[in-house]
């Protein structure tokens, strides 16, 4: 144990330009083909969906069939940045453990000749699965496109033929949608009307929109008078998801994308092009008028929720029929340079799969990391209840540090010590200006993960109480800002304040650590944030990970539970 403060100069913020993810699809055409040969790779992850090299990005039409799960992703089998796009394929018994097989659509006619980007699986009556895909054609237009199993009664659904109906939906004078702004078509649902329904993501300017399509057949697609709905000023939509989630109890039980009635509300997701962010707003289906009604909308930028508050986009949800849940999947980028992607072979990993439910109290969605991660844990280790000081440091030895699952909860009490916030303020910037080197009163306080001996470097990830408008303020922040002695990386800080009361609740948080990417749950996954670092000192078996409080204010670790994570068979 020893002093939080003396240990470090924690005063000195580095200033970092935030690098872009690549969801633009930025093109490097003299880099696609190029690999690397390499041997030493601290970052790659150990139970972290990625392919062995090369660049991966979108998940692509999940699906469970015949007891196995299915992920689909755009993956470039020639190099380590975006292009060559098709659809790499895995499935696995558990969503932890993955085996490869071969790719299963590839550019191959002329509704896809220039790529086949991402789309949905959805399945039929008669348990038929089946994809919609965006197409690139040979005029770059992208236009929609079906492909069904080759063998239904192969559980590995190896090979997938395309229609010959194909493209199924395209942009035209006539509908005058945007032919470079069409695609990610999401899984369809099935109205009472026997009609199926599906969205698609566009734009007209700046207009972001879910342009909705309806079918008898699966084949024949007609576009609606208006779409499910529309955001001036919102840009691009892409990879829009809607599904329904239940509004009673039990919350976390998932329901079938087609259900709706009384005991659900709806929930639109779109990943911003603009923002290369996932936002989510929650509602209700107006079947009558085919439109989605959401509580709070694009115009309001307040309350326009996030999935997560960190690296975190193009996501989709599937409903696991097996398990009775919505499961969540969703790409992270690397923070890297373009030049560091290359030399190391590879770009990309899926986040943990989660399950995602509705919060009881109906303004925002939960997620946890799926039950199936923690058949990884070995070696736990927990600490009793502890008052932690202020400026107090706690090593948490035993555990792999550089691989593991950590979860601790706090006890605050006092109040009169949170610093006051005079106006609202975007909680990002505010992570930013008071990291974990910023001394409060009611904290900061939490964990230091990819910690390095002597503090040199660590990520933190805390929260910190502040006094706003006579009520209490919860704010949770991954602050990035010394992870890495190398600089050549994006060490932007993240944050978003936790509809959590501290007064009654315990402040929780989840940490799944994973050589270059911590994922973090804030208040039982109401609050998430996923960040990317790359230490040079604080790697495998030289990082430590600490339990801190950087407040005026002492707080009660109520629970400290830690587990290093076996490696996972992925790929």
């Amino acid at each position: 144990m020893s002093s939080f403060f003396f240990l470090a100069t924690f005063s000195f913020i580095y200033g970092n330009a935030v690098l872009p993810t690549e969801a633009s699809h930025h093109v490097y055409r003299n880099l696609q083909s190029l690999t690397s040969e390499y041997s030493n790779q601290p970052y790659r992850t150990a139970y972290h969906f990625q392919p062995p090299k090369n660049w991966i990005n979108d998940p692509n039409g999940p699906m469970r069939y015949k007891g196995l799960y299915h992920l689909f992703y755009q993956y470039n089998p020639k190099g380590a940045v975006w292009g060559n796009i098709v659809w790499a394929h895995s499935v696995s018994k558990d969503l932890i453990n993955w085996t490869p097989l071969d790719h299963a659509i590839f550019p191959s006619q002329p509704s896809d000749i220039n790529g086949c980007w991402s789309g949905s699986a959805t399945i039929l009556p008669g348990g038929k699965p089946v994809i919609l895909y965006t197409g690139i054609d040979p005029m770059k237009n992208q236009v929609q496109n079906l492909a069904y199993p080759k063998n239904m009664s192969d559980p590995l659904l190896r090979e997938w033929v395309k229609s010959p109906k194909n493209p199924l939906m395209a942009p035209t004078i006539a509908n005058k949608i945007n032919s470079s702004s069409f695609r990610d078509p999401t899984t369809a649902w099935l109205g009472k009307d026997g009609y199926w329904r599906v969205i698609i993501g566009s734009k007209r300017n700046t207009r972001g929109m879910a342009i909705l399509y309806k079918s008898k057949d699966f084949v024949n697609w007609v576009q609606a008078k208006h779409p499910l709905l529309a955001a001036q000023g919102s840009g691009m939509w892409e990879c829009p998801d809607f599904y329904p989630v239940l509004n009673k109890t039990p919350f976390a039980i998932g329901v079938d994308t087609s259900v709706n009635g009384d005991d659900v509300m709806h929930v639109l997701k779109v990943s911003l092009d603009d923002t290369k962010h996932d936002h989510y707003l929650i509602g209700r289906y107006n079947i009558a008028k085919d439109i989605f009604v959401p509580y709070n909308g694009f115009e309001d930028n307040q309350f326009v929720l996030r999935y997560d508050y960190g690296k975190y986009y193009a996501s989709k949800t599937i409903f696991d029929d097996g398990k009775n849940r919505r499961i969540l999947f969703g790409w992270v980028n690397e923070s890297s340079s373009v030049a560091d992607d290359i030399n190391k072979g590879w770009s990309g990993i899926h986040a943990i799969p989660r399950a995602i439910w509705l919060h009881k109290s109906g303004k925002q969605l939960v997620q946890w990391p799926i039950q199936e991660i923690e058949s990884l844990r070995v070696n736990p280790v927990n600490f009793p209840t502890k008052v932690l000081k202020e400026g107090e440091l706690l090593q948490v030895p035993g555990v792999t540090a550089a691989q593991a699952d950590v979860e601790i909860s706090f006890d605050v009490n006092e109040f009169e010590k949170a610093e006051v916030l005079k106006s609202w303020t975007n909680p990002q910037i505010l992570c930013g200006k008071k990291g974990a080197a910023v001394k409060g009163g009611l904290g900061p306080f939490g964990l230091l993960v990819f910690a390095s001996e002597g503090l040199e470097e660590y990520t933190a990830v805390f929260f910190r109480i502040f006094r706003y408008q006579h009520k209490n303020l919860v704010l949770m922040c991954s602050d990035q800002s010394r992870s890495s002695l190398y600089k050549d990386n994006d060490m932007t800080t993240y944050g978003t304040f936790v509809d959590v009361d501290p007064l009654h609740e315990k402040l929780s948080l989840r940490s799944l650590i994973d050589h270059s990417v911590v994922e973090s749950f804030g208040a039982e996954g109401r609050a998430c944030i996923t960040s990317r670092v790359y230490p040079t000192l604080a790697i495998n078996d030289k990082a430590q990970l600490y339990a801190f409080n950087n407040g005026t204010a002492n707080v009660k670790m109520t629970q400290l539970s830690a587990w290093s994570m076996k490696k996972a068979k992925i790929n």
